[in-house]
C-alpha cells in the first residue's frame, strides 16, 4: 500500500525517470562516458557532454541524441583544471541549468612505469585527471545541489580500488583515493539531500583496449581472471550509472557498487584451492 493509502497497483513494471533532470558526464565524447551519456538521456535526464580533445565525437554524440528526442549539449575543458572547470559549470548553468547528477567519468590508465624507474610527471597527470578532476568537479557540483537540497555524484573508479596492478601505481592510488573521497564526501552532504556514491568498473571492452580482446590469446588469459565467462560491455556499466543517479537508489550513498563480473571473487579459485 501507498504512503497516501492507496493501494499499487503491481505488473505496471518499474521504470527509471530521469525527465527535469540536468546529468554531466566527464569524458563522455568516447567509451563508458559516451553510453552512460546515452543511457541518461534515454532515462529523460538533459545531459551535459563533456569532452577535452574529441570535440567532433561529443558533437556527433549531442547530436544523435538530440535527433532521437532526447536533450544534451556539448561543453569541453580540461577536468584538472580548476579554472577551467568553473567555466564548464557556469556555461551548463546558462545553457541547461544547475547540475542535478554528476558523473566523474574522464580518468587515464597513464603509462605502465614501475616506481623508481618512472617519470614524477606522468604520475602526478593521472593524479591529476584521475583524483584531482572528480574534486573540482564535485566542489562545484556540491554548492549547486546545496542550494538544490538534492543531487547525486557518482564517482567512477576502478576494481583497482581494491586490487593491486604492478606498474600503474598512479592509476591504483588515485582509485583508491576516489573510494575514498567518496565515502567522505558523502558524509559532509547527506544532510544537504544529496548522495555520493562510487562505481567500480572491471573488465569493460571498449575501442581503448581492443589490443586484449581482439587477440584470442589475450582475451583467453582475461577470462580467467573474471569469474563470469566475459568481458563486461559499456551498457552494462552504463546502467548501473543510471540505476545510481535514480530515486531507485535513492537510500544508496558513500560506498562502491562493483560492476566486474566477479573479477573481485579471485575466479582461480573456482576449481578449487
Amino acid at each position: 500500500m501507498a504512503s497516501d493509502g492507496k493501494v499499487e497497483a503491481y505488473g505496471s513494471g518499474i521504470s527509471i525517470d530521469l525527465k527535469g533532470k540536468v546529468a554531466l558526464v566527464t569524458g563522455s565524447s568516447s567509451g563508458l562516458g559516451m553510453e552512460m551519456a546515452k543511457y541518461l538521456a534515454k532515462a529523460g535526464a538533459t545531459v551535459a557532454i563533456h569532452y577535452h580533445s574529441e570535440k567532433q565525437q561529443a558533437n556527433n554524440l549531442a547530436a544523435e541524441i538530440n535527433s532521437s528526442g532526447g536533450k544534451a549539449a556539448v561543453f569541453g575543458g580540461d577536468v584538472s583544471n580548476a579554472q577551467q572547470v568553473e567555466s564548464i559549470f557556469a556555461s551548463i548553468d546558462a545553457q541547461l541549468g544547475p547540475l542535478d547528477i554528476l558523473v566523474n567519468n574522464a580518468g587515464i590508465d597513464g603509462k605502465r612505469e614501475l616506481c623508481g624507474d618512472d617519470n614524477p610527471e606522468d604520475w602526478l597527470r593521472v593524479i591529476s585527471i584521475n583524483l584531482i578532476g572528480p574534486y573540482y568537479c564535485s566542489r562545484e557540483a556540491v554548492k549547486r545541489m546545496k542550494k538544490k537540497g538534492s543531487g547525486v555524484i557518482v564517482n567512477i573508479t576502478s576494481v583497482h580500488e581494491f586490487l593491486p596492478w604492478s606498474g600503474y601505481t598512479a592509476y591504483c592510488s588515485a582509485k583508491a583515493g576516489l573510494s575514498m573521497f567518496t565515502k567522505t564526501l558523502a558524509q559532509e552532504v547527506s544532510d544537504f539531500g544529496i548522495r555520493v556514491v562510487a562505481l567500480a568498473p572491471g573488465a569493460i571492452k571498449t575501442p581503448i583496449n581492443k589490443d586484449v580482446w581482439g587477440n584470442p590469446d589475450t582475451y583467453k588469459d582475461l577470462l580467467t581472471k573474471i569469474a563470469m565467462p566475459r568481458m563486461g560491455e559499456t551498457s552494462d556499466v552504463a546502467k548501473a550509472v543510471t540505476f545510481l543517479a535514480s530515486d531507485l537508489a535513492s537510500y544508496i550513498t558513500g560506498t562502491t557498487l562493483v560492476v566486474d563480473g566477479g573479477m573481485l571473487l579471485y575466479p582461480a579459485f573456482k576449481h578449487g584451492g
